[in-house]
């Protein structure tokens, strides 16, 4: 069986476990951190069941499960792996240690790769001697239910290297894309970035209310955009597809984009009044059960969407 490493048994670490134990590989899971280990198999277990519930678990849920093992320590971990996925803390000096230590304990050919949500692999990988294998593999939250992964390599990262992991992806049922140069956030969240910044430019100048704002999203572009992707929704929005629709909104575009440029802070005012709008829709108290809630309707989304054709 093809051994995969995941070091960082925290949320996204635990994610990535499922993720590649559900496509059949065998997993060595690591953290330094005492009981973190046991807490992510409890974790593990829990949510095993729900998505063979939601059909997607091509195996019972202790299959799955029988085939993550907790790791004693990082060269335990790293032993004959065809690939790591690092889960560490998003910082830099953290980063750039763990993987001079799994430069140095994982074998010669193994792929080095981070889930951090914006660090450029340049960052940390710069020094190694086995620079070229390093990369950033940067998933959504939570990776075994929403599978597109970042593939986002150094300056120095091998061709190879990305193409291996891209196949090592979708081997895992995961949706690679592959960014083509560092850029800051990434791909996914400079787009989410430039939605929730109007979001809030939007809610500061009194156009609409934070709930219609959210349900604007939800019962509106949510909709199309779990299917296809804004090139493929202008394509089908005018009779002559994609230049046809920039030749008739084109002009207003460009209007609304130059009212755009001014940046939408994020002041204490204005978050604050956003917070209270959310605290009356939901308190704190009962933030765990709504997002339960969010990934059982994920499961079911992810479940209908993989039974349709494309």
């Amino acid at each position: 069986m093809t051994k995969i490493a995941v070091v960082g048994a925290g949320l996204i670490g635990r994610s990535w476990a499922i993720v590649f134990a559900r496509a059949g590989f065998d997993v060595a899971l690591f953290d330094a951190a005492d009981g973190a280990g046991a807490a992510a198999l409890a974790y593990i277990a829990e949510r095993l069941p729900e998505l063979e519930q939601a059909g997607l678990l091509s195996d019972a849920p202790s299959a799955v499960l029988a085939r993550i093992h907790i790791a004693n320590g990082l060269a335990e971990a790293l032993a004959d792996v065809v690939h790591v996925q690092e889960n560490g803390p998003e910082r830099v000096v953290d980063k750039a240690d763990l993987f001079a230590a799994m430069d140095r304990l994982a074998p010669a050919d193994a792929v080095l790769a981070s889930s951090t949500s914006g660090i450029p692999a340049s960052a940390f990988t710069g020094n190694l001697a086995g620079r070229a294998r390093c990369l950033v593999a940067h998933p959504v939250n939570p990776p075994y239910l929403v599978p597109l992964v970042e593939l986002c390599p150094a300056p120095w990262t091998a061709p190879d290297v990305v193409a291996r992991t891209r196949a090592l992806m979708e081997a895992a049922q995961q949706v690679p894309v592959t960014v083509n140069k560092e850029i800051e956030g990434f791909v996914l969240n400079r787009l989410q970035i430039a939605l929730v910044a109007e979001a809030f430019r939007l809610v500061r100048d009194g156009v609409v209310s934070p709930a219609d704002l959210d349900a604007t999203i939800k019962h509106g572009l949510g909709l199309r955009w779990s299917f296809m992707g804004p090139f493929e929704t202008i394509d089908l929005n005018a009779p002559g597809g994609l230049a046809d629709y920039c030749a008739r909104y084109g002009g207003l575009y460009a209007e609304i984009v130059r009212s755009q440029m001014t940046p939408a802070d994020f002041t204490p005012e204005l978050v604050a009044q956003l917070d209270g709008a959310q605290r009356e829709l939901l308190p704190l108290e009962e933030q765990a059960s709504r997002q339960a809630w969010r990934d059982r309707r994920l499961m079911a989304l992810a479940a209908h969407k993989a039974a349709q054709p494309e």
